[in-house]
């Protein structure tokens, strides 16, 4: 018999996908190999990834390299210390972005505190690569905090993305626990800064829900972001990606 945790903690239907590994599934990961990229769907262990890739045939690009010089507690992507940055990088996913007939594109990146610019140049001339080849395009980023470093921001809101896309992931008490090298208020200035710097650039954030938080807690959280200029939200269920992640707490539908 179940204990009342498990029951709890069971995933509900609206939670379960279907695994399509059809011929846009394999043809994408195909793809993927050839040009040497890497895409948060893979490298986090997304369990969307059979939904985007098989049924949507959409990804999102993960730059900058493989392996993040941070460890958040809710993510999977391998940390440690990177390798040099690939400068051929951003032509090859203006390739793929164009060969796949993208309307819209996602283009993340690891943390890479190692670097002096925090991977910004390398970032911002991605964007404009892509631009050129897919002028019909939207672009959507989704950086780090970039340490902080407010010239790295600006360089990444001067290559003028569509969309900036910046996480606070979790509300202000867990932050220490979930992410520990960054922090709630450096999330909402990054988000802040960068709508004072391109006004007419939407910004973009997302909450995790399942890690413990109050509702009070959820609200004052989309509080705090609306009083930063953020202009979208989304809100998702945290999943436990492996035995050494951040247990889940709750499955919450709002």
């Amino acid at each position: 018999m179940a204990t009342k945790n498990e029951e709890i903690l069971r995933k509900p239907d609206w939670l379960k996908i279907k695994l399509n590994t059809n011929e846009n599934y394999t043809g994408l990961k195909k793809m993927m190999r050839e040009k040497n990229l890497n895409t948060v769907c893979e490298e986090a262990k997304c369990p969307n990834i059979h939904e985007c890739w098989g049924a949507r045939r959409t990804a999102t690009f993960m730059i900058l390299g493989a392996v993040c010089t941070r460890a958040c507690r809710f993510c999977a992507v391998k940390t440690g210390l990177p390798n040099e940055l690939d400068l051929n990088e951003p032509e090859r996913v203006a390739e793929s972005v164009e060969l796949m007939n993208l309307k819209h594109v996602v283009i993340t990146a690891v943390a890479r505190d190692d670097l002096r610019d925090a991977g910004s140049n390398v970032y911002a001339e991605t964007v404009r690569k892509v631009r050129e080849r897919n002028p019909f395009t939207t672009i959507e980023i989704l950086p780090s905090d970039m340490g902080g470093d407010y010239d790295a921001l600006e360089t990444l809101m001067a290559s003028r993305p569509d969309i900036l896309n910046h996480n606070i992931e979790t509300v202000r008490r867990l932050t220490p626990r979930v992410r520990a090298r960054a922090t709630y208020d450096r999330t909402l200035e990054f988000l802040r800064r960068s709508k004072e710097l391109q006004p007419d650039i939407p910004t973009k954030s997302s909450i995790m829900v399942g890690l413990g938080e109050t509702i009070e807690e959820i609200y004052e959280t989309m509080d705090d972001l609306r009083a930063n200029d953020v202009d979208i939200l989304t809100i998702g269920q945290y999943l436990q990606p492996s035995r050494k992640h951040l247990k889940v707490q709750n499955i919450t539908r709002l």
